[in-house]
C-alpha cells in the first residue's frame, strides 16, 4: 500500500480546514464522509469531490474503501467513535483532544494496539516546522527556568451564549469548555517539551453552561515553573517565551508559530555592553498548516507504527490527566466522567 484511502467523520468548519491540508499529501485519497444526516453529508461530499456517503459510522468502518479515518465529532464522542473505527481494522486520526478524560484515552490507546492500527491526536502545532525548530533549538536557553504560554481568543459562540443559545463547544455533555477547546493547545508542546509536570496549581472562571470560560494554570517542573493562559471570552497578543539561563526563545502564538526568535542572556544587565540581537530561528513554510500532522499520520500507517514520537500515545494522556486535574479544581464535571465511574 502506498496510498492511504481517507474518510471523515464530521462536516464542520475544521474538516474543512484538514482537507485543505490533505489536497497536498499525495499518499493521501479522500474517499468518504461520514455525516448523521444524508443531505449534510452528500452536500459535503459534493463541495469536495467525495465519492462515498455514509450517515451509519459503523457501515464506513466496514467500507473497503476506506484505511483510515479522520474524527471530528463532538468531544464526547471521540472515544467511542475512534474504537469503533479501530475494531474494524481503520488507522484513527482523532482531533484534539483525544477524548473527554484521561480513562477514555487509555481505552483508546489499549484499543489501537489490541486491532493494531495507528492511533493519533491531530495535535497540529507540535508537528509544524516551527515547533520542531523550537523543540530543536531548545538548548541554546541554557537551563531552562519558566515555560509561559497563552492562547485566548473571544468565541463568537460567546456572544451566543449570552443570547441564551448554548453550542455545543459550551456544553458538558459534549465535554466541551475552554481548557479542552483551547487551553489544550497551550498544555501539549509544555508536554511535548517537558513531559510531565510534578503538581499544579489552576483557577479559572466558570460559564452559566457548566463549563469554564477561560483559565490560568501554575506548574511545577525540577530547577523550573510553567504558566498557561487560555480563554473563550476575551482575547490575548501575549507571546509564547521559554526563558533559560543562557537566553530566550519566544513564539509569536503557541497555536500557529509564524515567528520564532532565540535571544541571547544580554550583558549589557551587568553593565558589560550592548544587549544582543535577537536571531530568527523560525522556518519559513509554503504548506498549508495542516499537512504536517497529515503527513505525520500517513508516515505512520505505511511504516507500520502505532504511533507519534512528537504526537505520542502518552503525550496524549498525560495532557488529558491534567486537563482532568484542572477540570477537578475548577468544578466541571462532564457525562463522560460520571458514566466512567459507575
Amino acid at each position: 500500500m502506498n496510498r492511504v484511502r481517507f474518510g471523515v467523520v464530521g462536516t464542520n468548519f475544521i474538516t474543512d480546514w484538514v482537507i485543505a491540508g490533505a489536497r497536498q499529501e499525495k499518499r493521501l485519497l479522500l474517499t468518504a464522509v461520514c455525516s448523521r444526516r444524508q443531505e449534510t453529508a452528500e452536500a459535503f461530499a459534493a463541495k469536495h469531490g467525495i465519492p462515498h456517503t455514509f450517515t451509519s459510522l459503523e457501515a464506513m468502518a466496514r467500507s473497503p474503501w476506506v484505511d483510515a479515518v479522520y474524527v471530528a465529532s463532538p468531544n464526547s464522542l471521540h472515544a467511542s467513535q475512534s474504537i469503533l473505527c479501530m475494531e474494524h481494522g481503520k488507522h484513527v486520526l482523532c482531533e484534539k483532544p483525544l477524548a473527554s478524560n484521561a480513562r477514555e484515552a487509555a481505552a483508546m490507546i489499549a484499543a489501537s494496539h489490541r486491532y493494531r492500527v495507528t492511533l493519533m491526536e491531530a495535535m497540529k502545532p507540535t508537528l509544524t516546522p516551527n515547533f520542531l525548530a523550537l523543540r530543536d533549538q531548545l538548548g541554546r536557553v541554557g537551563r531552562v527556568r519558566r515555560y509561559f504560554a497563552c492562547f485566548c481568543q473571544y468565541s463568537s459562540r460567546y456572544d451566543r451564549l449570552k443570547e441564551g443559545f448554548v453550542a455545543n463547544a459550551f456544553r458538558p455533555e459534549y465535554s466541551g469548555g475552554a481548557v479542552m477547546d483551547i487551553g489544550v493547545y497551550t498544555i501539549y508542546p509544555m508536554v511535548a517539551l517537558f513531559g510531565r509536570p510534578q503538581g499544579l496549581e489552576a483557577s479559572g472562571v466558570l460559564l452559566s453552561s457548566g463549563v469554564d470560560g477561560q483559565g490560568a494554570v501554575n506548574f511545577r517542573y525540577p530547577g523550573m515553573n510553567a504558566t498557561v493562559l487560555y480563554s473563550k471570552i476575551a482575547d490575548s497578543a501575549l507571546p509564547t517565551e521559554i526563558q533559560g539561563e543562557a537566553g530566550n526563545i519566544t513564539a509569536d502564538a503557541i497555536h500557529r508559530i509564524r515567528t520564532l526568535r532565540f535571544t541571547p542572556r544580554s550583558p549589557a544587565a551587568s553593565g558589560r555592553g550592548e544587549p544582543y540581537p535577537a536571531e530568527d530561528i523560525g522556518v519559513a513554510t509554503c504548506m498549508d498548516e495542516y499537512y504536517y500532522e497529515l503527513a505525520e499520520f500517513v508516515d505512520l500507517i505505511l511504516a507500520g507504527r502505532r504511533e507519534s514520537t512528537v504526537n505520542s500515545h502518552q503525550n496524549s494522556l498525560i495532557t488529558l490527566e491534567i486537563t482532568d486535574e484542572v477540570r477537578r479544581r475548577l468544578g466541571v464535571v462532564y457525562p463522560a466522567d460520571t458514566l466512567l465511574s459507575d
